[in-house]
């Protein structure tokens, strides 16, 4: 690990849920294992009026997301590093005060400021941001460098992010952007680069030659719940694949970079998105399927349908959950169908990456009792994270008869290693100046330009349908349409993660 120099993280947006529920535990945990360094400190910053007491007692003392088995000597001086300074974030002429705050803090990082901004506020907040903390000069790198996290949307759609990337790149140079998706710092999405490229076993066989399709799935149980304001002007297609699902296809079928380092690897996934074949206009409706989750009883326990939720419209067309399937084209996945989906008030909270290898050709076992031959390489992402592979066996006695069965691996069998918080993860990297793990601008808009006619087609041709889909099932029946082949279908994760081929049972 390289050695982290002092440095101020400043996070606008202090007093939000995200910095509270995320942000401050995750910076405790990396104090709390030493990683921070000798002189460290937070600035927080908002509207909300606070004394550094005040917000001490907000983010570190009275915050429930905070492990509650360290000492109390051990928070006090973890409280101790929080400072609190309120501006307008919306008012240029209110940054001098963060200015002069950052000038007058004591300690070596008066006279070499290394700062993180991290943005945990609304979008349309981004820029102005930006451009302010460049008007009063806290851009410029001549007194120690400056990084800028922010996090997601990067945009609502091609325009808007081919915008906002013109403007931050007007106040902050491209090795100063960090965007953050907390899935890309999950461990067993990391996994996935070192699965493909440290193992002859498995690199040799990626490809258009032995890999039948690729299948990803986001599923959460639970619906949109309070945020029905924001969901509504956003859907599952914008709120998860344009960015989680899709940086997860770039992992999964980027080409081996030269090195492992950021730019190598970041140039391999910008090339990945480009290779994205668009999906044509009059493919869409059969290509693109969109739901949306409809009221149920589960257990006796009513549930809302979508548009039942407190600020959603109630003509309301945005979908909740959401099936693609694509190719790429380039010479290693030319023709191999991938399929993503991803859905909320689905029987259970899984995501996993599913990679189908193509059966044998001439079928030896036909009487087994294997009705797919195919072998599976299952990565979960979560919950239970690790990895599972499935392949046939001879069950022991006469004759051959054959049963899938699993090698499953859990990280949670390393009893002793500990897995870092996605967030954990992702700072510590940007305090070391390490951006692999975080969106480039050029990669979100290549994105973009795939994800962008797809909404078009939505906004503009009603004759698409969006199907309803009883809360607690896995989204419209006629998604299954979707997966070529005969009598093949998405794969279906049980609750507990084992493998039955059957719906969760509720």
């Amino acid at each position: 690990m390289k050695k982290i120099e002092d440095q101020v993280l400043i996070i606008f947006g202090a007093s939000g849920d995200l910095t509270i529920r995320k942000l401050i535990p995750a910076v405790f945990n990396l104090f709390c294992r030493d990683y921070l360094p000798e002189n460290y400190k937070i600035i927080g910053v908002s509207r909300t009026a606070y004394s550094d007491e005040d917000y001490r007692k907000k983010a570190v003392y009275d915050n429930p997301h905070l492990k509650d088995d360290i000492s109390a000597e051990k928070r006090t001086a973890f409280a101790d590093l929080i400072h609190y300074q309120s501006i307008d974030t919306s008012d240029t002429s209110t940054y001098g005060a963060l200015k002069d705050r950052l000038a007058n803090m004591s300690g070596p990082t008066k006279s070499k400021q290394n700062c993180i901004f991290y943005l945990s506020t609304p979008p349309s907040l981004y820029a102005t941001i930006a451009k302010s903390l460049a008007h009063i000069g806290l851009s410029h790198e001549d007194d120690g460098w400056k990084r800028l996290i922010i996090e997601k949307p990067f945009g609502y759609d091609l325009q808007s992010a081919l915008a906002l990337n013109r403007e931050l790149l007007g106040c902050f140079k491209e090795d100063q952007i960090y965007r953050i998706d907390h899935y890309l710092g999950k461990e067993t999405v990391q996994n996935l680069l070192v699965t493909r490229f440290a193992n002859s076993i498995f690199e040799p066989l990626w490809n258009r030659n032995y890999i039948h399709r690729v299948e990803i799935t986001s599923a959460e149980s639970v619906g949109v719940e309070k945020r029905g304001g924001y969901y509504d002007g956003a859907g599952a297609l914008r709120d998860m694949v344009q960015n989680h699902l899709l940086q997860l296809v770039s992992l999964v079928a980027m080409e081996p970079p030269a090195r492992m380092d950021a730019n190598a690897i970041r140039n391999e996934k910008v090339k990945l998105f480009q290779a994205l074949r668009p999906i044509p206009l009059d493919k869409i409706k059969k290509h693109v399927i969109r739901g949306q989750y409809l009221e149920s009883h589960i257990r006796n326990q009513h549930m809302p349908g979508y548009r039942e939720e407190e600020g959603v419209n109630p003509d309301s067309r945005t979908e909740t959950f959401v099936a693609l399937k694509f190719f790429v084209d380039n010479w290693r996945w030319a023709d191999v169908p991938f399929y993503i989906r991803s859905g909320k008030r689905l029987p259970t909270r899984v995501s996993e990456v599913v990679i189908h290898f193509k059966p044998n050709h001439h079928h030896l076992f036909k009487k087994s009792r294997v009705t797919n031959s195919q072998n599976m390489l299952v990565f979960r992402i979560q919950p239970n994270e690790g990895v599972l592979l499935k392949f046939g066996l001879k069950v022991p006695g006469t004759g051959f008869d054959v049963e899938t069965v699993n090698m499953d691996f859990h990280y949670d069998d390393l009893t002793d290693a500990y897995v870092p918080d996605a967030y954990e993860r992702l700072i510590l990297d940007c305090m070391q100046g390490d951006a692999t793990l975080y969106a480039r601008g050029d990669s979100v808009e290549a994105a973009w330009q795939f994800i962008d006619p797809i909404l078009k087609a939505w906004e503009e041709d009603h004759s698409i349908p969006i199907f309803g889909y009883p809360a607690g099932t896995w989204g419209p029946e006629n998604s299954d349409d979707l997966i070529e082949g005969k009598n093949m279908i998405w794969r279906y994760p049980c609750k507990n993660l084992t493998d039955d081929g059957n719906y969760c049972e509720l």
